[in-house]
């Protein structure tokens, strides 16, 4: 699949799934669980334990679900990212030799920036998409006075968004979310496994209606 189709494919589904566990094990469950609810476009971050292998098995497990590496913060990591099989790489900071490394690969970059510098600077070196990070923490405000000036842009928000803000998130002029917390938890127990796919349908509700 070409840089362009994942490109659509992402941007379509209007939400990124962040993966990050503290335990390896964990990984496959809650994939298992976001795929039942109809998740197609997910990450899991590098500071995740195996989040290598667990790009690969999921990769081949999940052929038509897109598995990009999350919280690739420089080069290397983009490299690593790419030899164990990810579709796209998602950044926390604005790295430019990131950009470099996946469109190398002919995959896309949702690459990481809160200032108007730091966006502007990740989109004309290339990243397909620029992730607002923290959102959450800035607050929609900030998110519109930023998006006004650079509306050509695509912008997502990531961080700190639940199902209670997400549709006003995207009113705000968000193209999509990146959403972890609640929706990633630990599965212990069959209920735990049903909350992730349910709560991953709700989501998915939310953004199909804007």
């Amino acid at each position: 699949m070409k840089r362009e189709e994942i490109l659509e494919i992402i941007k379509d589904s209007k939400i990124v799934v962040v993966i990050r566990m503290k335990e390896q094990q964990q990984v496959a469950k809650v994939i298992d669980a976001l795929v039942k609810g109809g998740i197609k476009t997910l990450e899991v971050t590098s500071n995740t334990p195996g989040y290598l292998e667990e790009i690969s098995k999921a990769r081949t497990k999940y052929p038509n679900t897109l598995i990009g590496a999350g919280t690739v913060t420089n080069a290397n990591k983009a490299k690593d990212s790419v030899n164990a099989g990810a579709q796209f790489l998602v950044t926390p900071n604005t790295n430019i030799e990131t950009i470099k490394v996946a469109h190398e690969n002919n995959i896309p970059v949702l690459m990481g920036a809160i200032t108007p510098s730091e966006i502007s600077m990740a989109a004309e070196a290339g990243a397909d998409i620029v992730k607002i990070f923290p959102a959450g923490a800035m607050g929609i405000k900030y998110f519109k006075a930023v998006k006004a000036p650079l509306s050509d842009i695509p912008l997502f928000a990531v961080g700190g968004i639940d199902e209670n803000s997400a549709a006003d998130w995207i009113t705000a002029g968000a193209e999509g979310l990146g959403i972890g917390g609640g929706l990633t938890k630990v599965v212990n127990s069959e209920s735990d496994f049903n909350d992730i796919v349910t709560l991953s349908k709700k989501y998915l509700s939310i953004l199909n209606e804007k």
